[in-house]
């Protein structure tokens, strides 16, 4: 794909535990060709790091041999190619550079990998690669990174919502909501009377965003089935069941969180916001988070590739991104 006449600067990859991604970037940090492979740390035999290393960057290495590389994710995990321990909250990009870890590839590249980021603390979070999507949100958008803080929410598996400010995570939760509906529509009773499409319905989606919102409800464990119990009463059909569920986690997740702002005596609708993620689970949240009183959530856009790059030319691999 080629997206750019820039000359190539970095080879930047995002390597999770399914799944790698990678970019071949340009000067202004904007992807001029990139490669998408399924061997994700856990996807790999004992010592495979290197072959999936030359299959997915292979070519790009014989056509720019002194390209540097750098890597976020799993990859730089205890179960990955090299550990690079977390650094600690509040994590500014300087405490990321100063914690990379090099390993040299079989060809004799050096790979650069990334830290993740905890936060001590009764109940300790971690993440490994979100950090470097989020300073790449503040690189593309650099007033979010000023002293009155923004909120910056990353859905998936384990959606991740991080406050930031000085150009720094200050802190960090993550909800298992990705994980928490695969496993409850595929492993539970609920999934026995759902049949999932591939059309989206807003109407029972929200629906379960507003049944989690409610705060006369008790609780996740006491709503969630009620997916079961509105389709026996005929009030969901089979088909709407699956987007019902996702609402109800979705909208639990931010009630949780708004309920976390509410004890700092904020509030998650007054907090500048922007959305990190594929375009269809960022809408599901823009809509959810409508309901919450919260509008204007913008998804930020190559937020990996500008992350990595900005990490890159701040340890000094490559120049300053260029104005594209």
């Amino acid at each position: 794909m080629t997206a750019s006449v820039s000359t190539p600067a970095l080879i930047a990859l995002d390597w999770g535990t399914t799944s790698l991604r990678a970019y071949l970037l340009g000067a202004d940090g904007l992807a001029l060709d990139t490669r998408a492979s399924s061997a994700g740390i856990m996807n790999l035999p004992a010592g495979g790091f290197d072959q999936a290393f030359e299959e997915t960057c292979g070519a790009w290495l014989d056509a720019h041999a002194h390209l540097p590389v750098i890597a976020a994710g799993m990859v730089g995990s205890a179960q990955g190619w090299v550990e690079a321990p977390y650094v600690e909250t509040p994590a500014n990009a300087d405490a990321l550079v100063a914690g990379i870890v090099d390993v040299k590839t079989a060809r004799g590249v050096v790979l650069h990998v990334v830290p993740g980021v905890l936060e001590r603390g009764v109940l300790p979070n971690v993440m490994r690669g979100e950090e470097t999507q989020i300073f790449g949100a503040l690189a593309s958008e650099p007033a979010l990174g000023n002293a009155g803080g923004a909120l910056i929410g990353l859905p998936g598996t384990h959606a991740k919502w991080a406050f930031v400010a000085d150009e720094r995570i200050e802190r960090f939760y993550t909800f298992m909501t990705g994980e928490t509906f695969s496993a409850l529509r595929d492993h539970t009773i609920l999934g026995r009377t759902m049949h999932p499409t591939a059309t989206h319905d807003e109407q029972a989606f929200l629906r379960g965003v507003d049944t989690a919102r409610d705060a006369g409800h008790p609780g996740m464990l006491a709503t969630i089935f009620s997916t079961r119990t509105l389709g026996l009463t005929g009030q969901l059909s089979a088909e709407q069941q699956s987007d019902y569920l996702s609402g109800l986690l979705i909208g639990h997740e931010l009630r949780g969180l708004n309920e976390v702002l509410t004890r700092e005596q904020s509030a998650l609708a007054g907090k500048p916001l922007r959305l990190i993620g594929n375009d269809a689970l960022c809408n599901r949240y823009r809509a959810a988070l409508a309901r919450f009183g919260c509008h204007g959530a913008a998804t930020v856009a190559h937020a990996t590739e500008h992350g990595l790059y900005g990490i890159a030319a701040l340890a000094g691999l490559v120049a300053a991104r260029r104005a594209a």
